[in-house]
């Protein structure tokens, strides 16, 4: 591994990508799980992206690329204000599709699905939400989509306004970690992630950095 890595950091210029959080949400922080909910940002959300955008300034971008549920796109907005840029939507990088949790919190899935929930917690990476998606679906469509990015980016800097679950998904990829161990990273609400991506392997520089990387609720 010491040897892959030093091959990787010896490799051509990276494409670097940073992978964002959007802002925390308009549900009054009762921290429920939104998934394909097209929920707005609150006003702490759009400062936490605003503060990002301010930290990023002299970062030159070659494209901004967001989920096209609006706490994502207008983050991306936010990071593309003063660029001669605009994002673009990208629907494979949506949230993890809750099925019937949607819009419910942590406790009333435990007490309206408790053995739905127990199977979460036997198989994370496989078990599918009835009526939504598991994580090797999320996989399954976001990380394809990733590749083409990256290829079409190749050498350059981008950026990806996404969602807790597809975050730590795209980050678990990145560091080789089984779906399983998904919840050992942290993804709150307007934090930043960047990777390098040589011909080799990806290297992870920052995980759950920038500015605004506290509070987030149930990480979805």
């Amino acid at each position: 591994m010491r040897l892959q890595a030093q091959r990787a950091k010896g490799s051509p210029t990276p494409t670097r990508r940073y992978l964002v959080r959007h802002g925390r949400v308009a549900d009054g922080q009762a921290h429920r799980y939104h998934g394909h909910n097209d929920i707005g940002l609150s006003p702490q959300g759009e400062k936490q992206l605003q503060d990002l955008a301010a930290q990023l300034k002299p970062v030159p971008l070659a494209g901004v690329y967001a989920s096209d549920l609006f706490r994502a796109f207008r983050g991306a907005e936010i990071i593309c204000r003063g660029r001669k840029l605009a994002p673009q939507a990208v629907p494979e990088f949506r949230e993890v599709n809750f099925g019937v949790w949607e819009g419910l919190s942590f406790e009333e899935i435990a007490a309206h699905y408790p053995v739905e929930l127990e199977g979460r917690f036997q198989d994370l990476a496989n078990f599918r939400i009835p009526g939504g998606e598991s994580l090797m679906d999320v996989r399954r469509r976001a990380l394809p989509r990733l590749d083409e990015l990256i290829k079409q980016h190749a050498g350059q800097t981008i950026l990806v306004v996404a969602h807790a679950g597809i975050n730590r998904v795209i980050v678990s990829e990145a560091l080789g970690l089984p779906l399983d161990n998904l919840f050992r990273l942290d993804q709150n609400y307007g934090c930043l992630n960047i990777i390098d991506y040589f011909p080799a392997l990806p290297v992870v520089r920052l995980i759950h950095g920038g500015v605004n990387g506290v509070g987030g609720g149930p990480g979805w």
